[in-house]
């Protein structure tokens, strides 16, 4: 581990437990690298929001204003809790951003099951680029336009590979100041992390609160002594409470069961 990530470990590991006490949805790694973009892209935006000398509350709420209702709520809860963190440089932030789409894509194939398939094929094209000059300098190519050399590795994983590894490795493509390779490895890196969490199936009559969201999150990780990814589903036949599934351990206490033990005690 670098100097650099050792003093960043405790606003990435901030900005990780923002993003895992959300609920994970197709869009919103696309969501977060386009917000690293525009960021990365605007020096003066980038410096607005990263202003030691500004109030939380003010960056908190330019994010807001810049955001709000062209992303998901999810996107701008994690921007929220980034600008809301003291960063060594404005670069620095841009990259924990990008860090929070590539979790955010792993985190969505590890919720539909797909996390060992994108590891492995996430190593496999990154051999495969690796030990193939040709293919290895097309992607390199700077003088070649970005989206046809993104062109090239999203072809070679057509229909063979999970969404999740065509959109990190497209993006893998295009990092700004790492290999395709150094890039791939720390995706790669990022991944086995991820498969040290649980994930947990949280079915709810309603849709949680924030604060709800951030307990239920911190009693799961207590009680399975582990980080935990929640995906939330509303479903109106819990009546009440929480549905908690994890793997095959159920922790039910919604207020059908309740009902349903109780009709147990007169049958």
């Amino acid at each position: 581990m670098s100097p650099q990530t050792d003093r960043n470990e405790p606003r990435l590991s901030s900005l990780d437990l923002a993003l895992d006490a959300l609920n994970m949805h197709p869009a919103l790694a696309e969501e977060l690298f386009s917000i690293a973009d525009l960021f990365g892209s605007d020096p003066a935006l980038r410096r607005a929001v990263t202003d030691p000398g500004a109030p939380v509350e003010a960056r908190q709420q330019l994010v807001v204003r810049l955001l709000d209702g062209k992303v998901s709520p999810e996107a701008v809860a994690v921007l929220r809790q980034a600008v809301g963190l003291r960063w060594r440089t404005a670069g620095e932030f841009v990259s924990a951003v990008e860090r929070q789409a590539i979790r955010s894509a792993l985190a969505q194939a590890q919720v539909t099951g797909q996390l060992d398939q994108v590891e492995d094929e996430l190593f496999h094209l990154n051999r495969t680029v690796a030990g193939t000059a040709e293919l290895r300098d097309a992607l390199s190519n700077d003088r070649r336009p970005l989206a046809d050399r993104q062109d090239v590795v999203a072809g070679l994983l057509a229909g063979k590979a999970a969404p999740a590894t065509v959109v990190l490795a497209r993006r893998a493509v295009g990092a700004r100041a790492r290999t395709f390779a150094h890039t791939m490895d720390g995706y790669l890196d990022l991944a086995a992390a991820q498969r040290s969490r649980a994930v947990a199936t949280v079915r709810v009559a309603r849709p949680l609160t924030a604060e709800q969201t951030v307990r239920l999150q911190a009693a799961l990780n207590q009680q399975l002594g582990r980080p935990v990814s929640m995906h939330v589903v509303e479903d109106p036949s819990v009546l009440g409470g929480v549905r908690v599934e994890v793997g095959d351990e159920v922790i039910d206490g919604t207020v059908a069961s309740r009902l349903d033990e109780a009709r147990k005690l007169f049958s």
